[in-house]
């Protein structure tokens, strides 16, 4: 077992917070919402639930936004699998799952993409944020695989950015609020609307496969 990382935000240093679906590579869907919102990066703070990258268009465009002080990330499964691959390990699982756009790249240019998934590796798999009225908001990219939140609690990384067991028994009726935080917002399982469930939200709406891109603003 891995151990998760994880991440304490203040939210009283931003004006406006915002968290955004998994993006996957679409990066021009996500300057498009922005732009409309009249988003300030020297303001404001926008969350992501992870899978930056794959079977979009923009998959570097979007990793690069690691390097921006405005964007805070969870690590996804998608993350893990390059980082992984670039590591000369399971390299036809990424395969399998959109990484060919990284092999089609020029050497140049894959050199470039191979430093920013190197910096995905610091990601943190949980982020905790304390909103400005007082609320704790837990983002991670698939599950916080315990029905207590704590800061720091020993969890399977894997099992946060891949496990389905959770969203799954809400699907068929079976679910319960998780303690120890307010909210919780995750990704991973594209659904068609946002979904709530107790206070657990789901806010994958498919862009990459023709679905839109959900931002919703926590503070």
């Amino acid at each position: 077992m891995i151990p998760a990382l994880y991440k304490r935000i203040d939210g009283k240093n931003y004006r406006h917070i915002y968290i955004v679906g998994d993006l996957h590579g679409c990066k021009s869907l996500l300057d498009e919402q922005l732009n409309k919102m009249i988003f300030n990066p020297s303001l404001d703070l926008l969350l992501s639930v992870g899978d930056l990258a794959d079977r979009g268009p923009d998959s570097v465009g979007c990793l690069k936004l690691i390097r921006q002080p405005w964007f805070s990330c969870v690590r996804g499964n998608h993350e893990q699998m390059a980082i992984d691959a670039v590591n000369e390990q399971n390299i036809s699982r990424w395969l399998r799952n959109g990484g060919d756009w990284f092999y089609a790249l020029e050497s140049e240019d894959q050199e470039q993409a191979k430093a920013l998934i190197l910096e995905a590796d610091s990601l943190p798999h949980v982020i905790e944020l304390t909103t400005r009225e007082g609320k704790r908001i837990v983002v991670a990219h698939a599950d916080y695989v315990s029905d207590e939140y704590v800061f720091g609690r020993l969890l399977d990384s894997y099992e946060i950015i891949w496990n389905r067991d959770r969203i799954n028994h809400a699907l068929a009726g079976r679910y319960q609020p998780v303690a120890g935080a307010d909210a919780f917002y995750f990704g991973h399982t594209p659904v068609e609307k946002v979904m709530q469930f107790a206070n657990q939200h789901y806010i994958d709406t498919g862009a990459v496969f023709g679905g839109c891109l959900t931002i919703l603003q926590l503070q």
